[in-house]
């Protein structure tokens, strides 16, 4: 199994950055891991062997989609956090996005 968490590329919001470059780099990085890790302790705890990683992509579903292709998964497994109305159409949705674009079949947990 991959167990897979994307960062988004850092990006200065309007005129002022809220942190800096390297600040956000550490943080994404450290959040990354920490997921990862619960991830892969429940997968330990299963039985699971995994394969954890991080990827940085400024299109989440995208890169998701990339690393099924390149690790030949025969299934993406992942959660939505099931927002509805108008929060879906503004924030719109990663697991949306994939179910829209991969060819591989997709399991969504909600």
């Amino acid at each position: 199994m991959t167990l897979l968490t994307v960062t988004e590329p850092y990006q200065i919001a309007g005129s002022w950055p809220l942190v800096g470059a390297e600040e956000y780099a550490e943080y994404a990085r450290r959040h990354g891991q920490a997921r990862l890790a619960c991830g892969s302790a429940l997968a330990r705890t299963l039985g699971v062997i995994c394969d954890p990683i991080i990827v940085e992509h400024e299109a989440p579903y995208a890169a998701i989609i990339d690393a099924a292709m390149s690790r030949g998964c025969d299934l993406i497994t992942m959660a939505s956090h099931g927002w509805r109305g108008i929060s879906a159409v503004i924030l719109g949705s990663t697991t949306q996005q994939v179910l829209t674009h991969s060819r591989i079949p997709v399991l969504v947990l909600r």
